[in-house]
This record gives structure tokens, sequence and C-alpha cells, in this order.
């Protein structure tokens, strides 16, 4: 058959949107998945026309680069096996056998991106994507898409996605990262995967994927509005104006409606067909014979020019958003029917027909055997254990193996690097004078560049100003600005293109400005990078160090935004370890093990640095040096949970009084300290808790155990800070009948200038404290 007989198979099928619905008026009140499920069969049983000769399975039926005959058959089979899928939720949902109902139908088209692209593409995928996975499955011999799929409809303990832990499209041989995203919140780290793809060869990183894969993204029209969403449009195009190679397909499904509100027509076409940056591809979705050439033409593109890629993929919504959304209360039948009528299944079932690829009784009976193999698997995934105990739940949020963490943050075999990167015997920062924080983390951070040479430090003003407070000074000049580099001033970009480099195997080290600038980026950390160990059963990771500078105590400078004290924002992100350091040495070996938790367990990390203690050198009196520490030597880290006790002068245990703080506060605390001991008579102890997040419940409950009274001083704000949580472990150890005081911010935004130390916490409260205790 010559290719232009074989592209006329195609085109004598009616266009699509001529084709009638087959409702008939009693069918009207039904439910409209049972309508969904009639259509298809009454539109197949009804059809008359006559059929070409069937062409050979693998002769191309549209032309010499596009879709062949066992191609669309495999395509159309995908569909199916989502739609069925989707039918089978909502009949067992109610029976309480399957938990999910958010379905694919009118989006099966995407099926199309998966069989263009590669199984080592990792893919982010919008929940619609039934189609897409039933068709990646194909990728690789002995997986089967009904049966995983129906496991994690089932929240069974043995989906091989999530581990029954949430209805996700993942797999970890597939590429396909396990999603429960909030609307779009994937989308900076899809961009970042990309940008990390090229970071990664071009560093000779040993790529877990080929160096020309593609990163792709899938997202609905109405998610394109939101402004995660518009930061990585804005960031790619950004790549793009600066010709720094970026290669991420993002697919809009686009539906025209999101749950209820509809997209303005035209809006998604107009809206990023003219952006620069972006290079706007079109295809029908609904159509496999006329949408497979232009996402090919998308892929292609994207793979070959490693440029942001925007496909447009028209796509149709039946069925309702989810289970529960019952549309024939708020949208008219004649609009249900028209929608319904536009059903991708019905116009692949006439290709298949008048192609004479099959017969009616060859669709419907794949039709009712993909039925009855999803129902099946739906019935076999029931009786599969779920998750019952706790700790079965749990086990993959926050891996940790401590011999092994430690092995690490203390394994010191790059000597002859170090000597490299600080220039000699006599210039290694442990044969230095003691130096005050900031110089001392600048230390750890070449140290750490020496040590891992796949670490990555970016984020706002870091590379040649070396950061706002000189704490990056020298680190691109020594490791190259492929390894060192500012990025524009978006933390949720920052922090996705942190998961991105994850993704492929590098440790990233983004830093957040300051910590204000962190809240409105939260969710790559709560929703994004921290829950992906949990919902991946700890088959994929994101490790990395979050540098954040903030706290309070800044004189002559600063207001809100620079003297953040809301750490109750990190505290509540499930899996996240906190470390706050409050002195120079402390800093270096607690940096160590992050990076190896990081390095060793997949660890999400977060390093909170005061800022007001960056250049701090004096404790008790001007000129005393009090506050400098000597730099450990790489060989020394310190423990996860491990904190620092302070005992008094004399060397006493310090049982009358024990403070419990942690960053600005410790120092203070050591001041107080003094003077309580001078006013009441009492040897008191410092312990600085240096871990935030988790708190390390057992140490305090030790520490207050010999104690006759109590001080926590936290310099975060009242409500939900770190003083409730050192609080409540001491009273559940059953030592809350210790007397005891909380000095602590006030809950109120910080004002500029004196009027901040109004509202967080001085040496004076602390005397004040031990005052009424007195």
């Amino acid at each position: 058959m010559s290719a232009q007989a074989q592209s006329s198979i195609f085109s004598s099928v009616p266009n699509f949107n001529a084709v009638p619905s087959p409702i008939p008026a009693r069918m009207k009140g039904l439910n409209r998945a049972e309508i969904c499920d009639l259509n298809f069969v009454e539109f197949v049983r009804a059809w008359n026309g006559r059929a070409d000769a069937r062409p050979a399975a693998h002769e191309a039926v549209l032309d010499g680069s596009a879709l062949d005959a066992q191609g669309f058959r495999e395509l159309f089979e995908s569909q199916l096996i989502s739609r069925h899928l989707d039918l089978m939720a909502r009949v067992l949902r109610v029976q309480n056998k399957v938990f999910y109902t958010i379905g694919s139908s009118g989006h099966e088209g995407n099926a199309m991106v998966a069989r263009l692209t590669r199984h080592t593409d990792p893919a982010f995928l919008h929940y619609r994507s039934g189609g897409f996975m039933a068709e990646r499955f194909r990728k690789l011999p002995g997986m089967d898409p009904v049966m995983d799929s129906a496991l994690s409809f089932a929240a069974s303990k043995d989906d091989p996605a999530s581990g029954g832990r949430h209805k996700v499209w993942g797999s970890k041989p597939l590429w396909v990262l396990p999603q429960t995203s909030t609307i779009a919140s994937h989308l900076p780290k899809a961009l970042g995967t990309a940008v990390a793809i090229e970071t990664g060869r071009r560093l000779g990183h040993a790529l877990p994927i080929p160096d020309d894969s593609i990163a792709i993204c899938s997202f609905g029209d109405a998610s394109a509005n939101h402004a995660t969403a518009q930061t990585a449009f804005n960031a790619a195009a950004w790549t793009a104006y600066q010709k720094l190679p970026a290669p991420v397909l993002f697919v809009c499904e686009d539906n025209g409606i999101g749950i209820s509100v509809k997209t303005p027509g035209g809006w998604i076409g107009n809206r990023f067909r003219n952006m620069d940056g972006l290079d706007y591809f079109a295809a029908d979705g609904l159509d496999l014979a006329s949408g497979y050439a232009d996402v090919q033409r998308a892929v292609e593109h994207c793979r070959r020019s490693r440029r942001p890629t925007f496909l447009h993929l028209r796509t149709t919504r039946i069925m309702g958003h989810a289970g529960t959304d019952f549309e024939i209360e708020w949208r008219s039948v004649e609009e249900l029917c028209a929608v319904e009528a536009s059903d991708p299944l019905l116009r692949s079932a006439a290709i298949a027909l008048e192609s004479g690829l099959m017969s009616r009784e060859d669709v419907l009976a794949l039709y009712e055997a993909t039925r009855q193999r999803c129902f099946a698997a739906a019935e076999e995934a029931d009786r599969r254990p779920k998750l019952d105990r706790l700790d079965e739940v749990i086990a993959p949020l926050a891996p940790y193996t401590p011999a092994a963490v430690a092995d690490e943050a203390a394994r010191a075999d790059y000597a002859e690097r170090r000597l490299q990167v600080f220039g000699g015997e006599a210039k290694l920062p442990e044969n230095q004078p003691p130096r005050h924080l900031a110089i001392q983390i600048n230390n750890a951070l070449h140290d750490i560049f020496a040590k891992y040479p796949e670490t990555l430090l970016f984020g706002e003003d870091v590379a040649q100003k070396g950061g706002v407070y000189t704490v990056t000074k020298g680190l691109q000049k020594a490791f190259g600005a492929r390894r060192v580099f500012n990025t524009l001033l978006d933390e949720t970009m920052i922090l996705g293109m942190a998961q991105g480099f994850a993704n492929v195997g590098l440790l990233p080290i983004p830093e957040i400005q300051y910590l204000a600038y962190f809240h409105n980026a939260c969710d790559q950390i709560r929703g994004e990078a921290a829950s992906l160990q949990f919902f991946s059963n700890n088959q994929y990771r994101n490790p990395m160090v979050v540098r954040i500078a903030g706290l309070g105590y800044q004189r002559g400078f600063g207001g809100h935004f620079h003297n953040d004290n809301s750490i109750t924002a990190l505290r509540d992100i499930p899996g996240l370890v906190v470390g706050c350091p409050s002195r120079g040495d402390d800093a270096a070996t607690m940096l160590r093990t992050l990076t190896a938790l990081a390095k060793v367990d997949g660890r999400v990390a977060v390093f909170l640095e005061p800022i007001a203690l960056y250049m701090t050198k004096d404790l008790y009196e001007a000129g005393d040096g009090a506050w400098l520490t000597a730099y450990p030597s790489p060989d020394q880290a310190m423990a996860l949970g491990e904190g620092r006790v302070y005992l008094p002068q004399d060397g006493s245990s310090g049982d009358d009084l024990v403070i419990f703080s942690y960053g600005n506060g410790v120092p203070m605390s050591l001041r107080a300290a003094r003077a309580i001991e001078a006013k009441h008579g009492w040897k008191a102890r410092v312990v600085d808790l240096r871990w935030l997040v988790p708190l390390n419940d057992a140490y305090i409950v030790e520490q207050a155990r010999s104690a006759k009274r109590i001080i926590v001083v936290d310099e975060g704000r009242r409500s939900a800070g770190v003083g409730e949580g050192v609080i409540t472990a001491i009273a559940e150890g059953g030592f809350g009948g210790r007397p005891f005081q909380r000095v602590v911010g006030v809950d109120t935004y910080t004002p500029l200038a004196g009027a901040a130390f109004l509202v967080i916490p001085g040496e004076d409260d602390i005397v004040a404290a031990a005052d009424a205790l007195a």
C-alpha cells in the first residue's frame, strides 16, 4: 500500500466534531459515567460505514514518519485501559474497594506523548494521565499498567508506586516521579530537572538517564494560571533568553474547564503562542489521526533544540472532575451531551472501523475484554494487604541510618583536594586563629565542595558578590560558575531547581536569602521535596541542604523581612531536618552531618543561619573574643539531635537552673546566667538545642531530669514555636512539675529599628523570668 493510500485511510473518517451524540432521551437522567460507557457501545453497534482495505500492522497509515497501524492499535488499547480504570473506580468506590475517582476520561490522547517519548525521560504528570501511563508501560517488558494502577486505586501496600500511601501515577523503572501536587506545584521541579540534565552533562556528572533526555510536565489549562505555573514558565523563558539549555516539554492538556470554572475560549493559545522563550506547538488530543504528527514535532523539537517547549494539547473532560462532581447539577443536559459527543474514544473507534483495521465485533470485544481485565485487577487489588500499622505508614518518610551518616560525615579522604582549594597546609582553616560564624560557614562550604564534586550552590547574589553577608565569598572563584551561580529572584524556582538537580544525582545547596522569603515558596519543600520519599515509598529522593539566613536581632537594619523569626513554617513539615548553629565550629560539623544525611539517606534539610551572629566575636564584654571558635578538622561531625551544654564557670552541674535555647538565644542566655548567679546565687547551665526539627525529646528530658528550675528561651513567636515543643517534651517525659518560665517572642510582625527589640526576647527578660521563679 502506498503512503498516499495509507494516508487516505484516516482522511476518509468524518471530522470528529461532526460525530453525533448517540444519547437517546431515555438516558439523559442517568449517571454520566454510565452514559459515556453506553455511548461507546451504541456508537460502535450503530456504525454502518464502509471499511477500506485493512492495512498491514507495520504499514504507515498517515505518512512515513507518523502513526502506523500497529501504533494506532496500541494507542487505542491504552486509551481503553485508561477509560475502564475510570469506570471501574466509579463503580467500586461506592463499595469501598477503591479510594480515588479523579479520572482521565477525555484526556486519553496524552498516550501519544508517552508513545513519542522515552521511558527514561523524567515525567511529572497531571492527575488525568491514565492514557500516558498505560502507554508508557509498553516501554519495558513484563510490566502491567492495569494491575499496578489497580493496586494504587485500592491503596494496597503492594502498590509499586507509593506502597499504598496515595493514588499516584508513578513508576521507578519508567521514570515517572509520583505526584500529589497542589495546583501546578510540580512545574518548577520539572523545569529544574531539565536544567539539571544539561548541567550534569556539562559537569561530567554520570547522569542516571541519557544525556539527551527531556523532562515532561503535564497540567491542565486552569492550572496554567496558577502563580507556581507562571514562575516556571517565566524561568523557562528566561533560560531560553540566556541561551541556557532547558529541555522541558510543558504539556498543557486543555479541556476548557477547571472543576466548574470555564477557561475563556482561546485563552491558552493566545497566552502562550506568542510568549517569548517558549516554543509553542498545538495538537489535537481528541484525534489520534490528526494529533500524532503534531505531538511528534513538539517532542522532536524539544529533544533536538534543548529549548523549553509548550505543547498545547486539545482535550475534553467527561464524567466530571471526580466521582463527587455531579455535573448535571450545574451544567445543562445539552452542554453535557455536546461534551460527551467529543469523547476521544468515539473518534478512535471511528478510525479503527473506517480504516478497516478492526471490525465492530473486534472493537466491542476489545472494549469488553479491557473492562473485565480492569475489574478483575481491582478485585484482586482489594484482596491484597493494606497499610495497617503506623510504622509501615511512616517508614519511608524520614529514613535515617545513623552509623552510615556518621561515617560519611567524618570521611576525610580528600586531603589533596583540600590543599588545592585552601592554598596549602598553612592556609587550611583548622590552622587559622578562631573565627566568627560567617567565616566558618564559608570554610565549611569550601570543604564540602572539595569533598563532593557533585555539589552545587545557587541562589540570589551568591556568586560574584558572595551573598548579602559574604558567606559564600570565593566559592565561585574556587569551583567555577557551573557549580556556584546566581538565579532569578524567585524562591519558588530556586527550590524547584534544587529538586531537579537532586533528581539526577547532584547534591544541591540552594540559598534562600532571608527566612521571610521562604514562606512564599514553602510548598516546594512541604508539598514536593519533603514528601517525595514518602509518596514514592523511598524509591525517589530529593537530597538537599537548603541554607536560609534568618531570625532577629540585626541592629540598624531590618524590619519584618530581614528579622523574620517564624520558625513554625519549618517545624510543621514532615520529614524535614532543621539545624540552627549559634557558633562557627558547630556550623561546620552540622553542615557535614546534613550533607552526609542527604548523601546517605536522601533527606531534605534546612540549615537556619542566625544573621545577627554571623559577625559576632565577643560574648561577655567588648574585645573578649569569646564567641570566636576554631575550625574543626574535616573528620569531625555532629550527631543528628546532639545538643551542646554550657556548664557554670566553676564546672558544677548547674542544676539550680537549666536554660534551654538555640541560635541568638544561646549567647544571651549565657550572659543572663551570669547575672542570675550574681543575683540569686544559682548555678545555671545553658543547653543549646542546635537541632530544631526534629527536637531530640530524649535529650531534652535528660537535661531536665536534674533541674530544679527551667527556663526556655525561644526567639521565635509564642504560638507554635520551638519553646512549645521543649515544654511538651519535658511534660511528657514526666518532669512537667518543675518550676519553669518561657521567654519568647510576641505574636506579631517585627517592626523597624529599636522597636524590634520590644517584641523579641532580651537578656533582661531571661533575668526577669528567673526572678519569677525565685
